[in-house]
């Protein structure tokens, strides 16, 4: 397998402000006449909403695979690994922005829908709800294309914190809708982890910097994520270390010291306790 390009917001997106709405089929267009394979791993400098409105088709979303339909609407976020299929297989809208555009400047409760759509793996909208979801994806486009700059990034913010809520609202069921502190603290933790995932593995330590108890960290780790702290901390470092991996440009060593080992067989030891085969045969299977 090729080695994982780090895609960024500019590498197809032209648009002045840091948003922008195309079709899926304008994206493979893109790719094309960039000579980029939407169909090879490649990790995302940004986020995105994939909206599906026609068809049925795969996508790869670190490396779990997600199937898709009318109806079918998959957040991505920062640094995830995400493949399409080689053809178009179905259609629908790429809603691609920094995450700058969202989190600067924005109230309470819409930065509370955006953080509990945007750690969601994928929604089911459903078909039937899809012209409900529509007149947002064209005031997007229409606003996109005017040549009035005026406000036109709290504009597009604003459209699309509709749209999310829209979508909320047809998803609701789907998942539990957690209380709100304890929500944010959660992604605090995450964000946490994050940022300091090469200084520490240890529970205790991200409890610390967010100035709570270690036990009311478990505690919400186990209500929002059905794991232990230390478990959540586990399935994140492997997952960062199969991103790693998959990218085909560290060692063995060079992953182990990035994601906060010290010593290489410890990083081998922790990988195989997980995964039953060694980074160097995960490397060599995932192609």
């Amino acid at each position: 397998m090729a080695e994982i390009e780090n895609i960024g917001f500019s590498r197809f997106i032209k648009q002045p402000i840091a948003f922008e709405v195309i079709s899926i089929d304008e994206l493979y267009k893109r790719c094309r006449q960039s000579n980029f394979n939407i169909s090879v791993s490649h990790r995302i400098q940004f986020h995105a909403l994939i909206i599906v409105t026609e068809g049925k088709g795969l996508h790869n979303v670190d490396f779990n695979e997600i199937i898709l339909s009318a109806g079918v609407a998959i957040p991505l976020v920062k640094n995830q690994v995400n493949f399409f299929q080689k053809e178009p297989q179905v259609k629908g809208y790429v809603i691609s922005f920094k995450e700058s555009f969202i989190i600067d400047n924005i109230g309470e409760k819409d930065l509370f829908h955006f953080l509990h759509l945007f750690n969601t793996q994928s929604l089911f909208v459903g078909e039937e709800n899809i012209p409900s979801l529509i007149p947002f994806v064209e005031l997007l486009k229409s606003m996109q294309e005017s040549s009035n700059q005026n406000l036109k990034s709290d504009f597009a913010k604003n459209i699309f914190l509709s749209l999310l809520i829209q979508i909320k609202r047809f998803t609701i069921y789907q998942h539990e809708v957690f209380e709100s502190k304890r929500f944010k603290d959660f992604i605090q933790f995450k964000q946490l982890l994050n940022i300091h995932f090469r200084d520490s593995h240890d529970a205790k330590f991200y409890a610390k910097k967010m100035l709570v108890s270690y036990k009311y960290l478990n505690e919400i780790c186990k209500e929002l994520g059905n794991v232990t702290a230390k478990a959540f901390i586990d399935s994140w470092l492997l997952l960062e270390i199969k991103r790693n991996l998959s990218e085909k440009k560290y060692t063995n060593q060079e992953i182990a010291f990035k994601v906060g080992f010290q010593e290489p067989s410890n990083f081998i030891r922790f990988f195989k306790r997980y995964e039953g085969i060694t980074p160097s045969k995960f490397s060599k299977k995932y192609k």
